[in-house]
């Protein structure tokens, strides 16, 4: 069973904003605090949970209190030790880690340095670990399998950091975003919106960027950021799970006209993007300026995938640019059954809709294998395999 995650971010993304979504989505306080107790011991600190109000609605605020001497400066490798030693549930252990690389490989591009020698200052503080920990917590207790984010806001204006005084959006935030082509813009808060922590948590564990998906919407948390902003200062968390009936996520078609490929060059490019892992590539015959006759080349990929399969589609063709549209595809639930027929074991699909069975389609290779083996016609095989799960599955439901 699916179960979906959505951060719906109107004023962007922090630690704090997520954790505070979850708790008041009924994460529990005492299971936070005993699943956090299997940090390291040097991770010392007091929770305090309090429910706020911004711009006369209510939310959840989650406050860490670091307890005695904490250093703000920790090393990457220091906090992937603790992690591996924890004893944490092993998805929350794979999401935290994967957080925190993800983080020091950006903090390595930003100052030029491997991530093994990178140093967190905010992000290393106590605070920032137990709110992404307590992140993976609670996605965790809530057995999401899938997590989706809304395009982010990601302020402007100044921000004072252990380097500084840096402009908003800082380049960890920046760099976070460009590397999963995160949709971002201005809703004219001059604030810095989205945290390198919040950025983090994100781009690592989101699947897609854009629209909510189709679910059946079962908790909403509402987590409140630490200031007064001229919108209410609140993320959003929408848990739930896929409609019955059909499942829907965020594709992303890429496409490009060419005029002066060759078709051996275009095959080419195609079969690497679907070695890259395009959902479906496909080409048609267009007519472009000047009366040229050309190609339209279209490529549909996961959102994670827009960057490789743009790299592909520039190194491959003879383009000088790639268009990108944000779109959602519905997928009708679907399983695989045996049918038993002459010539062996043959795998086939199906398809239902609100409980109906609505395609049956026989695997192509498996026929195609049959056909060269016993020197048959592919459509006997085909339509031999459709009779034979009509006459056995038929009147199965």
């Amino acid at each position: 069973m699916e179960h979906l995650a959505y951060f719906d971010c109107p004023t962007g993304v922090a630690g704090d904003m997520c954790l505070g979504a979850l708790v008041d989505a009924g994460l529990p306080v005492d299971v936070l605090h005993q699943q956090l107790s299997g940090l390291p011991s040097e991770v010392r600190f007091t929770l305090a949970v309090q429910p706020v109000q911004r711009q006369g609605q209510r939310a959840t605020q989650v406050l860490v209190h670091p307890q005695g001497e904490q250093p703000h400066h920790r090393h990457w490798a220091e906090i992937r030790t603790w992690l591996a030693e924890a004893h944490l549930p092993p998805a929350v252990q794979n999401w935290s880690q994967g957080i925190f690389q993800r983080l020091a490989q950006t903090e390595g591009r930003v100052h030029g340095m491997p991530p093994e020698q990178v140093g967190f200052h905010e992000v290393g503080a106590v605070d920032a670990i137990v709110d992404i920990v307590g992140t993976c917590i609670g996605l965790h207790y809530f057995n999401i399998t899938k997590i989706y984010c809304s395009p982010l806001p990601l302020g402007s204006g100044t921000v004072k950091t252990a380097h500084g005084i840096m402009a908003v959006p800082t380049p960890a935030v920046l760099q976070l975003c460009q590397q999963r082509q995160v949709p971002i813009y201005d809703n004219g808060i001059d604030r810095e919106l989205v945290t390198p922590t919040g950025a983090a948590i994100v781009t690592t564990l989101a699947q897609g960027f854009g629209r909510p998906p189709a679910l059946k919407l079962e908790r909403v948390g509402w987590g409140a950021g630490g200031r007064e902003l001229p919108l209410a200062n609140i993320l959003r968390l929408w848990l739930g799970s896929p409609p019955a009936s059909a499942l829907t996520e965020p594709v992303v078609l890429l496409e490009t006209q060419v005029d002066d490929m060759s078709p051996q060059g275009l095959a080419y490019a195609c079969e690497r993007l679907r070695e890259g892992g395009a959902l479906d590539v496909w080409i048609q015959a267009i007519t472009m300026k000047k009366g040229r006759q050309g190609v339209l080349l279209q490529v549909l990929c996961h959102p994670e995938l827009v960057a490789p399969c743009e790299e592909l589609l520039l190194q491959e063709t003879t383009t000088l640019g790639v268009r990108r549209q944000w779109q959602e595809r519905r997928l009708l639930p679907r399983r695989l059954v045996t049918v038993m027929t002459d010539w062996g074991e043959v795998a086939v699909k199906v398809a239902e809709y609100t409980g109906r069975r609505v395609n049956v389609q026989p695997e192509y290779e498996d026929c195609a294998r049959i056909a060269r083996t016993h020197g048959l016609p592919w459509k006997q095989v085909h339509q031999q395999v459709l009779h034979r799960f009509w006459q056995d599955m038929g009147q199965e439901s």
